[in-house]
């Protein structure tokens, strides 16, 4: 049973008033100790402290019946709804168990827009909650079980199902009908508010059953949207009036969508993390998706770039990234940590990295990704002082043999 305390605020009152009484601080406390490199656990733990609430406080918000502790650095492979309510779930979690990785990213809402179980409560459109988990929960205590952190991924604005259910919440074509990619993939608008509370509500859900962590993925535009914002129909709600070009009211409405998810998450004791495209690090803002680095990065408490090197076009000196695992990640990762650096209170990062092959570069043999290639990204991450991961493989099938051991 999961625990919920209101409280009045005149309680509140009295209770930031205690809390702002301190005792003094000695000469003693003051002395400095001598400085250590911190690990990726102690540079989050420092980054949650700057926003603790008083213990008296704390009590009033969300407490979950399940105990996850955030590992020494986030090590974590993506799996599908399918795969964790299935009977591969046993075989990624003997993974986890004979390897130094940690953690799982499961989809809560795919995506297509589907939710990969049924929650107790109905969801506001008719087919969107599948049964692929038909218990989450004890998915959930399974995990616990066996020390392994949970994440929730909730796709966002890549939403099929939401928009073909409301056309008015999407983009259209000039004789009404939903717009869709060259894969028949439809996106909601970040303009409209509706559909962050739709999702946030999920988040809230996810939170909920007991997940640590929601990790939100396609906050953005379509991709190449600037080549088709005069085409397509769409509302933009609030930001009709707002006196910026289109740019940059694409930039402020994903970023006003983080920062509205965060805060309504608060109650729920949960991080807040993104996943964004690697070459947002690397120029000030996104033209057509709407994706601005920094911005998204000040209002999470994790950041993880999508750094695969099939994904990248010849970029850092590098004809075919594809090949050079090692030598893209490394130059990347210089990349994001001066963008980091230059915040007041940077998140977590924690790169999304490659272990699947990219059959469609090539005209005749694939690249295959295995050990060493899969070893060459961590390498290059730790050595810029990056100790958290996920691997991403659709299939959630993981190469044999990794060692994940992080750099000393």
């Amino acid at each position: 049973m999961q625990k919920y305390i209101r409280w009045p605020v005149t309680m509140i009152l009295m209770l930031v008033v205690f809390a702002s009484i301190t005792p003094a601080v000695s000469a003693a406390d003051e002395e400095e100790e001598p400085t250590l490199k911190a690990t990726s656990h102690q540079k989050h733990q420092s980054k949650l402290a700057k926003h603790e609430v008083p213990e008296a406080l704390a009590r009033f918000s969300f407490v979950s019946d399940l105990n996850f502790e955030y590992p020494d650095a986030v090590r974590g492979i993506y799996v599908t709804g399918n795969s964790a309510g299935g009977s591969r779930f046993e075989t990624l979690t003997k993974l986890i168990d004979n390897t130094e990785l940690n953690s799982m990213v499961i989809d809560i809402k795919e995506d297509n827009g589907y939710v990969t179980y049924k929650p107790e409560e109905e969801l506001p459109y008719e087919g969107v909650a599948k049964n692929y988990m038909k218990d989450p929960k004890e998915v959930l205590k399974a995990l616990e079980d066996k020390g392994i952190y949970p994440v929730a991924r909730i796709v966002v604005f890549k939403d099929t199902m939401l928009a073909e259910a409301r056309p008015d919440l999407s983009f259209t074509e000039s004789d009404g009908e939903v717009w869709s990619n060259g894969k028949g993939e439809s996106f909601v608008s970040p303009f409209k508010k509706e559909v962050w509370e739709y999702n946030v509500e999920i988040a809230k859900r996810a939170a909920e059953l007991g997940f640590k962590e929601i990790q939100f993925d396609y906050v953005r535009f379509p991709e190449g949207f600037e080549k088709r914002d005069d085409e397509l129909q769409y509302d933009l709600g609030e930001y009709a009036d707002v006196d910026l070009d289109n740019v940059k009211k694409r930039v402020k409405a994903v970023t006003d969508f983080v920062s509205y998810a965060k805060k309504e998450l608060e109650y729920y004791n949960v991080d807040v993390s993104v996943d964004i495209f690697g070459y947002a690090a690397t120029i000030e803002e996104t033209p057509g998706i709407g994706q601005n680095f920094s911005k998204i990065s000040d209002n999470v408490d994790v950041i993880s770039s999508m750094i695969y090197p099939s994904h990248w076009t010849p970029y850092f000196g590098i004809d075919k990234p594809d090949t050079e695992p090692y030598k893209l990640v490394n130059e990347y990762a210089k990349v994001e940590n001066k963008v980091l650096e230059a915040l007041d209170n940077p998140p977590t990062s924690r790169p999304w990295i490659q272990d699947f092959e990219a059959p469609w570069l090539y005209s005749g043999s694939t690249f295959q990704y295995g050990v060493d290639e899969v070893e060459a990204q961590i390498k290059a991450l730790n050595e810029n002082g990056i100790d958290e991961f996920l691997l991403w493989n659709a299939v959630n099938s993981y190469t044999e043999g990794v060692d994940y051991t992080p750099l000393d």
